[in-house]
């Protein structure tokens, strides 16, 4: 596969997921990504993680899961050595990511004005909870405070038990994504006008865009989205289904999907039903409907169901673990799961997600597995020109 990004020199100065996922992006469509850590501990997913054994070998689960492809420096930022290295590392960087408060950048003298004047063509991203400016902006933000405040949490689950957090970190993901593209798109300008970018990604603003359906509700329409658990709000029937056996996602949005839908379970009938002949009443009836529905969903399992639907033209799919989602033959034939037999710092083979497309009918893939802690300081601080008694004096000094 041609590496997308092959040639373009990434400093990543990010912690535990918003940042160091939209580097991973990156690294995953060939860019060089460095991995600016601070030395002795690094970057605190290092510390984060279901097995505790790889969190204390500073080799976290947390952080495995968006740093392969990337290299490791330690490098202290506080001393003037250290700044002087870093400001050698940005001559020649394409980007930039960092996801400090805003601020610290600045008062480290290492902010995106600092570094412009070094190297013009300079793409700097900075990602934070709120963005650079606003009465929010020295807020501290972890995911879930995002999502709480972002409106997301107030529509997921049902009228019982909403407000929920999203089962995983939603804006965090969403703000990283956010930053690869914003970044891929400043390269793409940067070749038109030689000149670099000053990105300012908001996880909060990020996620609400991403809610634009519900927020268009709002803003067009005047709807205040309420939780509706596991019932789509635009169709009916379109929701998850109880069945003999699981639950069974049926999006039958359109009206020859409900025609279909009936004709297959063996209720014709409800398609002509005046309850639900019309989309809007069978939304305003929904739960009528439902509890019609699955009088014959309830005679097989979720598993027998969806060929038979999905073979009409109706879409369904069964409610899966995690496990069984990434066991589903669909899943292991495009080859998102990643492994590396070996990885410094770990005892057993790592495998790892890659970023969900193909290009030209191949996986981005990351070149390499994640780095240990400074792994790579020595050979990154050779190339860019300091000697071998240097960098061990920078290592005694306590810089590297």
């Amino acid at each position: 596969m041609s590496a997308l990004l092959a040639g373009v020199r990434v400093l990543d100065l990010t912690n535990v997921l918003a940042g160091p996922f939209c580097a991973y992006q990156l690294a995953l469509l060939g860019a060089d990504v460095t991995k600016v850590e601070t030395p002795g501990s690094g970057d605190l997913a290092r510390q984060l993680g279901a097995d505790a054994t790889l969190s204390a070998a500073n080799m976290g689960a947390s952080f495995l899961a968006q740093n392969a492809g990337k290299r490791s420096l330690t490098l202290n930022l506080k001393p003037e050595a250290g700044k002087a290295i870093f400001r050698r590392l940005v001559e020649t960087a394409d980007v930039l990511v960092e996801n400090f408060r805003p601020g610290v950048m600045d008062r480290l003298g290492l902010g995106y004005e600092s570094l412009k004047a070094i190297n013009p063509r300079l793409v700097y991203c900075a990602v934070s909870g709120f963005g650079q400016d606003g009465p929010m902006r020295a807020a501290p933000a972890y995911d879930q405070i995002v999502q709480g405040l972002s409106g997301v949490m107030s529509i997921t689950g049902d009228a019982e038990s909403a407000p929920l957090r999203v089962g995983y970190p939603v804006a965090d993901s969403i703000g990283g994504i956010t930053a690869a593209f914003a970044i891929a798109s400043a390269l793409v300008g940067r070749e038109r006008t030689g000149v670099g970018a000053f990105l300012d990604v908001s996880m909060l603003e990020s996620t609400i865009a991403t809610m634009g359906w519900v927020v268009s509700n709002y803003l067009i329409a005047g709807q205040t989205p309420t939780p509706i658990g596991n019932d789509n709000f635009t169709a009916a029937p379109s929701g998850a289904f109880r069945t003999a056996e699981g639950l069974l996602n049926i999006a039958a949005n359109k009206q020859e999907q409900f025609v279909a839908l009936c004709d297959a379970i063996g209720l014709p009938q409800l398609a002509t039903d005046a309850r639900f002949v019309k989309r809007e009443d069978r939304k305003r009836r929904r739960a009528e409907l439902t509890d019609a529905l699955e009088v014959a969903l309830t005679t097989k399992s979720a598993a027998d169901w969806e060929p038979i639907l999905n073979k009409v033209g109706v879409p369904a799919g069964r409610v899966l673990s995690l496990p069984e989602a990434l066991d589903l033959p669909q899943v292991r034939q495009r080859g998102l799961v990643q492994s590396f037999e070996e990885t410094q710092g770990l005892d057993r083979p790592l495998s790892v997600t890659r970023g969900g497309f193909k290009v030209d009918g191949q996986d981005p893939r990351a070149a390499c597995p994640p780095p240990a802690l400074g792994q790579h300081s020595d050979a990154i601080l050779q190339a860019a020109g300091y000697g071998v008694d240097e960098i061990a004096a920078f290592r005694e000094q306590g810089i590297i």
